[in-house]
């Protein structure tokens, strides 16, 4: 005889749903940390569980609303230490003797001071940590905006039992869907500190003008070239001591850049028609499925006009600054046997980008990887050959000054623009540029 099904035995999911809810509600506890681990994307380890579990019931609770930023940065720590590893002696040897040579070649291919504070060796936990302050003001303006148009767009689709259960259930989703973002924020941040070699390697200014390199994450990159690994370290040092040098001589730099991303970021507004359109078969008590739209960029409305308009700004800001970071390192490690190999490989790893990369693209709707990057270095390269190092970074001295976009398009013009004997910068633009480059500081990079 057949045995008799168990399919009567097997929970309702919907029970199952409303189980939780009451538990986290009453304080009560007992619901399955793997379980919610699988609908956020995380490992199951128990403490950063732990953690997710108590910013649960605060929302549960009423007293957490909107995005949960300390979730998002906890949780890109505890993901992030999983994988980290502390540099052996033979990493810290072969980064710190890199970085010395480095400032030595970099300061024969350019005239910029060496930086206030010695370079760090740093683990991809560091890393997450130093720089997610940054990442949560860059995401927040999104994140606002997509917890507010989900609140707005399911009002009213919660069963009976469950708003009788909740009280006001939007509010509640308000919070659940900040803490999804902040958790799903947190993974990618953790995902990208794997990635990454070097405080400058995805070209903003994360850690301002300080330097630090990642001696594990250089390894790993090493490890796919047929380069001796030393090779790969001192034209690594090179890309990140150029970074550095850059935002901290151009002290305005960093400012503009943030604030042009900054309020790209503002200027996504989600439209609330268009919002319950994405949300389609959707169940908003479905973290999972939550979770998945928030990472497929569902929610991220079409550019606007002026979106697109700000977005050039910011690609060409970022083109000109990773294009002279280019030309500066491949002048600075001319002699390296197998630079021309490292320098490509750079390249086609930047273009091709990484999984986090792409997941914080559909997060909050940046790409991080300027698309002009080859031309504007183009263009530095020409105008370092034909006015010299010095004039060619002397265009960083002040926005007023800065090539263009169309400089980018036609480099000749802007040679010839720059070679008229009235072109110089004013008494004014002297005094700003004085003001704005602080060279008493003593040099300590080398």
């Amino acid at each position: 005889m057949a045995e008799p099904s168990d399919e009567s035995n097997t929970p309702d999911p919907e029970e199952q749903l409303q189980e939780m809810i009451r538990r986290l509600m009453s304080g009560e506890g007992g619901v399955d940390p793997a379980a919610l681990a699988g609908a956020a994307g995380l490992p199951s380890d128990p403490a950063s569980m732990a953690n997710l579990m108590a910013q649960m019931q605060s929302v549960f609770a009423g007293s957490t609303e909107g995005v949960n930023w300390q979730l998002a940065t906890d949780q890109a720590t505890a993901v992030a230490r999983t994988t980290s590893l502390t540099p052996t002696d033979e990493q810290r040897r072969g980064a710190e003797a890199a970085l010395n040579v480095a400032g030595l070649w970099l300061d024969e291919a350019t005239g910029m001071p060496g930086l206030a504070s010695t370079p760090t060796l740093i683990t991809r936990a560091e890393w997450v940590r130093q720089t997610m302050p940054l990442w949560t003001q860059l995401a927040e303006p999104v994140a606002t905006s997509i917890t507010e148009a989900l609140t707005e767009a399911t009002r009213g689709q919660f069963p009976e039992e469950l708003s009788g259960m909740l009280g006001d259930p939007s509010a509640l989703l308000k919070g659940v869907g900040g803490t999804l973002f902040a958790v799903q924020l947190g993974q990618v941040v953790a995902g990208l500190g794997t990635e990454v070699v070097s405080g400058g390697d995805i070209g903003i200014p994360l850690l301002e003008d300080r330097a630090a390199v990642l001696p594990q994450n250089v390894q790993a990159f090493s490890e796919g070239l047929d380069v001796p690994r030393d090779q790969v370290e001192l034209y690594l040092a090179v890309r990140e001591l150029a970074h550095a040098r850059l935002f901290r001589h151009a002290r305005w730099l960093r400012t503009g850049l943030i604030t042009a991303i900054t309020e790209f970021a503002h200027g996504i507004h989600v439209d609330l028609g268009d919002f319950e359109s994405a949300l389609g078969d959707l169940d908003p008590s479905n973290p999972e499925q939550l979770r998945d739209a928030l990472m497929s960029g569902r929610f991220i409305p079409p550019r606007s006009p002026e979106q697109q308009i700000a977005l050039d700004r910011i690609e060409t800001m970022l083109a000109l600054v990773e294009g002279w970071v280019d030309v500066v390192t491949a002048a600075a490690t001319a002699r390296l046997p197998k630079s021309a190999a490292i320098a490509e490989s750079v390249r086609r790893r930047r273009a091709a980008g990484g999984p986090a990369e792409s997941a914080f693209a559909s997060l909050i709707g940046l790409e991080l990887r300027p698309r002009r990057l080859r031309e504007a270095a183009n263009m530095w390269q020409l105008v370092g050959e034909r006015l010299g190092a010095d004039r060619r970074d002397a265009l960083w001295s002040h926005p007023d000054v800065l090539p263009r976009a169309e400089d980018i398009d036609d480099p000749e013009s802007l040679v010839q623009r720059l070679s008229a004997p009235d072109v110089g910068p004013d008494d004014v633009d002297q005094a700003i540029e004085d003001l704005l480059r602080d060279d008493t500081d003593r040099p300590t990079e080398s």
